[in-house]
């Protein structure tokens, strides 16, 4: 028959819960130091190379030092407005004969079309009846000024015939500025003068400038209006405009005078070009600013209509801190940073603010101070021993 137990004294049972309590606390220890290192891998902390590990990366001081603004951009290719002209129709006609085709450089006077033109005609009759008058009013007044100085005529028939003179000539001349408007060629001209008849007048529409041909808008046969018709289009394409889009974030950076590179994408080199203008317009379309780039074309290789790269260099130089774009890396929330070399050699990681980039450097708006070493090539690598 099995005895009642016999209960414990009090200083065992209070033994034993402290036994208990301690085993406790050793077990949340143990439980702490095997967290710890978790914890640790998760907090940046300085990385130490070795020597041979050192033969991996770069270091680049960083100090200030002048940049000039890069903005990378799309444009389009348009005829200089300052050396381009359209060619409207001086006189109206019927065309008889083209004389030029797309394409063709032609020299300034050089003749463009043949139109029958009775407007043509007109003037040229005009000249001659306005110079013959001149020539008659002249000598009527050459021949009242000898009769008036020997008191065959009187004062006031003298200075009639003057003024008829006078009249007549200015008449002249208006005709002969209005032929010479049209355009008429410069040997009609000096036939009529020297008293030589005139045939088979046709009108000549001439290129009013040097350049090429990149616009034909007649036929043999059609008829024309004088001062309405467009006939031809000459540029000079020597230069051309590029029409550069900027948009909101880069229209503080550009300028007129600034530098600019054109590139076509077709493997050419890039064209020098400079600001001319910038537009106080936004175009509806695009949400864009249009800034003007004057570049010169060897060898007609900008089209009209092409797209092309451009680059516009900021002429006014600033001074800031900048690192090769090798030395940022970003985070895990895409924030950047860089791997900063620490008093006792090791490598920091150390959070900076991006300013532009010009070229392959950023600038650097905050983060960094000038005599810090930051680690450019060789980052990832800095970053990979970090992690481990």
């Amino acid at each position: 028959m099995n005895k009642p137990a016999t209960p414990l004294p009090a200083f065992v049972r209070r033994g034993a819960m402290l036994a208990a309590l301690l085993a406790t606390v050793a077990l949340c220890a143990c439980s702490s130091h095997q967290d710890a290192p978790q914890s640790a891998a998760t907090t940046p902390h300085n990385v130490t190379l070795t020597q041979a590990q050192q033969q991996s990366i770069q270091l680049y001081t960083v100090e200030p030092s002048s940049y000039r603004t890069v903005t990378d951009t799309t444009g389009v290719v348009d005829y200089d407005q300052n050396r381009s002209t359209a060619v409207l129709a001086p006189f109206s006609g019927p065309v008889t004969k083209v004389l030029v085709s797309l394409g063709q450089k032609v020299k300034q006077g050089q003749p463009l079309a043949i139109v029958a033109s009775p407007d043509f005609a007109a003037a040229v009759d005009a000249y001659r009846k306005a110079l013959a008058a001149a020539h008659a009013a002249a000598q009527v007044a050459a021949n009242d000024k000898d009769l008036y100085a020997h008191h065959a005529i009187s004062q006031r028939e003298n200075a009639q015939a003057q003024s008829d003179a006078i009249g007549a000539a200015s008449d002249s001349n208006a005709a002969r500025q209005a032929l010479l408007a049209l355009p008429v060629d410069p040997q009609v001209v000096k036939a009529i003068e020297q008293g030589r008849a005139v045939t088979n007048v046709q009108g000549v529409i001439r290129a009013p400038i040097a350049g090429t041909v990149v616009q034909r808008s007649i036929t043999p046969g059609q008829l024309l209006q004088a001062g309405s018709t467009a006939c031809f289009t000459v540029a000079d394409l020597s230069k051309v405009w590029v029409m550069a889009q900027v948009f909101d974030s880069d229209l503080a950076k550009v300028q007129v005078g600034d530098s600019a590179e054109v590139e076509t994408g077709s493997g050419a080199k890039a064209l020098p070009g400079k600001v001319a203008n910038v537009s106080p317009e936004v175009d509806p379309d695009t949400r864009s600013v249009a800034a003007r780039v004057v570049v010169d074309n060897p060898g007609d290789l900008l089209k009209k209509q092409m797209y092309v790269r451009v680059r516009i260099s900021s002429a006014r130089p600033e001074r800031g801190l900048l690192v090769p774009v090798d030395a940022v890396l970003r985070d895990d929330e895409n924030l950047p940073f860089v791997y900063v070399q620490a008093a006792d050699g090791s490598y920091a990681r150390r959070p900076v603010t991006l300013g532009v980039r010009t070229g392959n450097r950023y600038l650097i708006a905050a983060g960094l101070e000038a005599g810090d070493k930051v680690v450019t090539e060789g980052g990832i690598f800095v970053r990979f021993i970090q992690t481990q």
